[in-house]
């Protein structure tokens, strides 16, 4: 994920790019951090499957009964990291990079670098 400012010179018709982040987040973290809260929650508290189903029919995922069903299962099979985007799915789906700048240049987690400061 590449953060950065942008300055235009309508003089000389060019831009400038300051990039201000380059964040690599490893695959296992790239994950809505509310949603895999509440799952890992879930499971802590020892919820079974309908407890999953419930909940992500909750978070107004766009899946059907059925995608629901089967994600519930894989789930159980296979619980989820701590992800740490923010994810939108109000019209479109969105990212939010907040969370991920804070971890990255806090260097608390090894699955989110900032490569400008390494």
């Amino acid at each position: 994920m590449f953060t950065y400012e942008k300055s235009d010179d309508s003089k000389t018709q060019t831009a400038r790019l300051n990039f201000r982040d380059a964040v690599f987040v490893s695959r296992e973290k790239t994950g809505d951090y509310q949603t895999t809260y509440g799952l890992i929650g879930i499971l802590n508290r020892n919820g079974n499957k309908d407890d999953i189903v419930a909940y992500l029919e909750e978070r107004n995922l766009p899946l059907d009964e059925i995608g629901r069903d089967l994600l519930a299962d894989r789930i159980l099979q296979n619980p989820p990291q701590l992800g740490y985007l923010t994810i939108s799915n109000a019209l479109q789906w969105r990212l939010q990079y907040r969370r991920i700048i804070e971890i990255a240049n806090s260097k608390t987690d090894i699955g989110v670098q900032n490569l400008l400061e390494s």
